[in-house]
């Protein structure tokens, strides 16, 4: 997403004799818990509109960091939360301290199987993001490990997009399932990869809880000692899937989590708003437009979440993909290169590389209609934006990808 920004590797390895970097390793952590702050707040401050979801589902559930499975912490970053006056991180969803950085460094060790946790560091309660971070050396290559502890809105979309799996048409991992525990509470577990064009091979697991009363729990590992930018150090993370369940769904955490003030509850979707097209309805209504406008082209997966749709095509001569958002947008473009239509509908129109893969171009159709509705079409000449590209061009032409986003319906009232 073009709000992320790459920063590179967290770490240091200097070989054998590796010593984390103390301040690195909890900024990485802290991080990664500040974008779950950050996101929630996202959220809240657009009203619940589509546009969130469509940001979120586009960027993949779990999708760069929490919501990308691909992307992790400590090397991307959101704008984080404001600070005090005074200049420190505690703020209204700070806790009382309860909780020292010590005992949480001395919950996790207390946890992991075996082996050491060097060179740890953490946060207390005290702060918005209790967590710890450090290498874990098992004897079989040194691992970093990260858990962070946050308040979620249960209900919300965020809770639903960090426990539910991404898209495997969209995103590369080997495995991943969602647990629905006896007490309500949903459990993610996810082994994937930091890269997702896979240029190096580090991977990533983590374990991700979120409880009925809010309370979320995620821990991460690599088969490196560090995030990014060190070899691998073994061929996998240390911890099993059932290792990783029994960390965070651990009564030790109880405590800070406590400590923390719940989150004000997610908004609901605005009322009155003018498009037709919610919940489950954006694929469906690709799906119908395609067929609608007469494109004939195979289709060989389908999918998507809320305001998010995708339709992959097979014409026998290498997969695409085509992808639809919609959201709102009260500012319309700041570089329009394209005339505003009679009705006054804006279109932004987009040729180029893509952000990411190999080879991999994107055609985008963006629009704003005059009541804020945005709707935004794009394809690629593969199915897997982080993969290569499958084809020369796209399997839509730009006409096409107009004539979806133009479409009159999405203009309706929803009864």
């Amino acid at each position: 997403m073009p709000f992320e920004d790459d920063l590179g590797a967290a770490l240091r390895s200097a070989g054998d004799g590796f010593t984390a970097d103390r301040d690195a390793l909890v900024d990485a952590g802290e991080q990664r818990g500040r974008r779950m702050v950050a996101r929630r707040r996202q959220a809240a401050a657009a009203g619940g509109s589509v546009l969130a979801l469509a940001l979120i589902a586009t960027a993949g559930a779990y999708a760069g960091g929490l919501l990308d499975g691909t992307e992790r912490a400590g090397t991307i970053n959101v704008a984080a939360p404001p600070t005090s006056p005074g200049g420190d991180d505690k703020g209204p969803l700070a806790g009382s301290g309860a909780v020292s950085a010590e005992q949480m460094i001395a919950n996790l060790r207390g946890l992991l199987p075996g082996g050491q946790l060097t060179e740890p560091v953490g946060r207390g309660s005290d702060d918005q993001v209790p967590l710890v971070s450090g290498v874990y050396d098992d004897g079989k290559g040194r691992a970093a490990v990260s858990l962070a502890l946050s308040r979620v809105d249960p209900d919300g979309s965020n809770a639903r997009a960090t426990t539910e799996c991404g898209d495997k048409n969209l995103q590369e991992y080997d495995d991943c399932r969602t647990e629905q525990l006896a007490d309500g509470s949903k459990l993610l577990l996810h082994q994937g990869y930091e890269y997702p064009d896979r240029r190096m091979d580090t991977k990533v697991w983590r374990a991700v809880l979120v409880t009925r009363q809010g309370f979320q729990v995620e821990l991460s590992e690599w088969n490196a000692p560090a995030e990014k930018g060190v070899p691998v150090s073994r061929s996998n993370p240390p911890l099993t899937t059932d290792q990783l369940k029994t960390v965070v769904t651990s009564a030790v955490w109880r405590p800070a989590l406590n400590d923390l003030p719940a989150p004000e509850p997610e908004p609901s979707a605005r009322p009155g708003s003018s498009t037709a097209l919610r919940d489950q309805e954006a694929a469906k209504a690709l799906e119908d437009l395609v067929s609608g406008f007469g494109i004939e082209i195979p289709i060989s997966s389908k999918g998507g979440e809320g305001s998010y749709g995708y339709i992959v095509f097979d014409d026998g001569k290498g997969k695409s993909l085509v992808r639809l958002s919609i959201g709102r947008s009260d500012s319309g473009f700041a570089g329009l290169n394209q005339p505003p239509l009679p009705d006054g509908t804006l279109v932004n129109v987009k040729q180029g590389p893509a952000e990411k893969g190999k080879g991999v171009i994107e055609w985008t159709v963006d629009t704003v209609r005059t009541d804020g509705l945005r709707v935004v079409v794009s394809a690629f000449n593969t199915a897997n934006t982080s993969g290569t590209a499958t084809r020369e061009q796209p399997a839509l032409t730009l006409d096409q990808l107009k004539e979806i986003a133009l479409a009159p319906g999405w203009n309706r009232t929803r009864n």
